[in-house]
């Protein structure tokens, strides 16, 4: 019996804001779409939604588990899970992310794994700590 070489990406964002107010920012439709994708994203475990994603389509997502305002997680295009953690420090927010389910025997997968790390750390995560969360 073989297994799969799974892969994950975990980044870790300081946000100078209240984890309630990240949360919005992870769970608002209108917020989501300022520092990531649009789509109507929402905080209910179960709830399907799809993010629009530029180049790729619209991506399905489902909601499997929520806890306001601390953890979120959902599956990101069938094998992927992303899931955030959100930690209160200081006058802000520690932001966990840890984007799981990449199948490392798989090129594109693998591909798409070697380049979504660096998209994170470098630029959606930096783009949601620059929002303006009131």
């Amino acid at each position: 019996m073989t297994y799969a070489r799974i892969g994950s990406i975990s980044v870790d964002q300081f946000i100078a804001a209240a984890p309630e107010k990240v949360w919005r920012a992870l769970t608002d439709p209108e917020l989501h779409a300022k520092w990531w994708a649009p789509g109507d994203i929402g905080p209910d475990v179960g709830r399907e939604f799809r993010l629009e994603m530029p180049g790729f389509g619209s991506i399905p997502c489902r909601v499997v588990e929520s806890e306001p305002p601390s953890k979120f997680v959902y599956t990101f295009n069938g094998d992927w899970t992303l899931a955030w953690t959100l930690v209160a420090e200081g006058q802000g927010t520690r932001l966990l992310l840890h984007h799981s389910g990449f199948d490392l025997d798989d090129k594109r997968q693998a591909d798409a794994c070697e380049r979504m790390g660096p998209g994170w750390r470098d630029g959606v995560l930096p783009r949601l700590a620059k929002l303006d969360l009131g």
